[in-house]
């Protein structure tokens, strides 16, 4: 689902308390931002911000010095409490909190200098909302650019001016389709297809984004789109007013468009009631985790039960879809500093194309194999606290 998201700043909330952040109906889609590290506002530490080993074992916080009674001094003391971490957490977005404020949670828990997500979920639809930190970040197209999978439910007989449950009615039917008239259309919906994104979208329309110019009372005229639909199928018709349904996407498609033009196809209306967003590219409902779980688990993290880098997914997870070449420390040190290297070995006459690159186990770049050079394109440091999770099976 597509916004443009909003950058959090001076947010002096809890994790876990005012969670559920202003109300937005930016729309769907692939949208992705970097937030760089901003000084934290005066609170009271959080658990994970007790970190003192850069590689992830929380110790005890130091005894205050006098520098705690100058705010300046304290400002920058807090400043360098921000650490490099590495990695990928999925973040099971709760319904009301924008993608936005889920990532200024994981990086503040983390302490993290950097962080962004790889795909905005507007505040009515909740589940996979992969984050990225450090250099992970780097990988973001790859995520961004990949399939997504969704569950949600369509209302029946009206249709609203942001195509889901959040916006104002704008056209009512009396008209209910029974399953066999869902299914005998789904096929309209499927594969490669045209659509006209929500007037609520990201989309930008002569340098103005269509739901402020839908917001202003200003007409929004948005060309239609080819996107893909890989999948859809109806999963279930609770009563007569509502049917749910799985659809596979890819990049661009937007679910709530589905909806409505389903619902015009049909002889009546439709918007989205609730949407679950179950998979996006190789992350899938098993990398997923609460905001209750992470705080639990940081708060063990703080008590010497566990370190944080078992709570992140590896850099390179991003990257499953891209052949793996290992290359010896040499070479890697010369493709760090940007300069290629000749392949060697039986694999220089068959590999080409893009391909991620490691040495002695770690990822070291993202690059392209060209006339039997390699030639980096990413390059990664990932010193500091590295993820290293394993992914747990469905």
């Amino acid at each position: 689902m597509s916004g443009d998201p909003q950058r959090i700043a001076g947010d002096n909330t809890s994790p876990l308390e005012g969670e559920v952040a202003e109300h937005s109906s930016a729309g769907e889609g692939y949208s992705f931002h970097v937030e760089q590290s901003t000084p934290l506002p005066d609170r009271p530490p959080q658990a994970c911000d007790r970190a003192r080993d850069e590689r992830g074992a929380v110790g005890e916080r130091e005894r205050p010095g006098p520098a705690d009674k100058n705010p300046s001094a304290n400002l920058a003391a807090k400043k360098k409490q921000k650490r490099d971490v590495h990695g990928w957490l999925v973040l099971d977005k709760p319904v009301g909190m924008t993608s936005t404020h889920g990532v200024a949670v994981i990086k503040r828990l983390f302490a993290a200098k950097r962080a962004g997500h790889a795909g905005t979920l507007d505040p009515l639809a909740s589940g996979s909302l992969p984050i990225a930190l450090g250099e992970a970040t780097k990988t973001v197209p790859f995520v961004v650019d990949s399939r997504k999978t969704y569950v949600f439910t369509i209302r029946w007989g009206e249709e609203r001016d942001t195509d889901d449950a959040e916006g104002r009615v704008a056209a009512t039917s009396e008209c209910r389709p029974d399953a066999a008239a869902v299914v005998a259309a789904l096929p309209r919906f499927t594969g490669v297809i045209e659509q006209v994104p929500p007037r609520f979208s990201a989309v930008k329309i002569e340098g103005a984004r269509a739901y402020d110019l839908a917001r202003e009372g200003e007409p929004v005229n948005i060309a239609p789109r080819t996107v893909a639909v890989h999948r859809l199928e109806l999963l279930e018709m609770p009563d007569r007013d509502h049917a749910v349904l799985a659809a596979e996407c890819g990049k661009g498609t937007y679910v709530r468009a589905l909806a409505r033009d389903l619902g015009r196809a049909l002889g009546t209306y439709g918007h989205v009631s609730a949407l679950r967003r179950n998979r996006v590219g190789s992350f899938d409902e098993g990398a997923m985790i609460s905001l209750e779980q992470l705080e639990s688990l940081c708060h063990r993290a703080a008590a010497g039960e566990g370190n944080l880098a078992d709570l992140l997914l590896p850099v390179e997870t991003a990257l499953d879809d891209i052949p793996a070449l290992a290359v010896s420390p040499a070479d890697a040190a010369r493709l760090q500093r940007g300069q290629a290297v000749l392949m060697r070995g039986r694999d220089a006459a068959v590999v080409s194309g893009l391909v991620q690159v490691a040495s002695g186990g770690e990822l070291v770049a993202i690059a392209e194999v060209e006339r039997g050079e390699i030639v980096p394109k990413r390059v990664f440091n990932l010193a500091g606290v590295t993820g290293r999770a394993r992914r747990r099976k469905v």
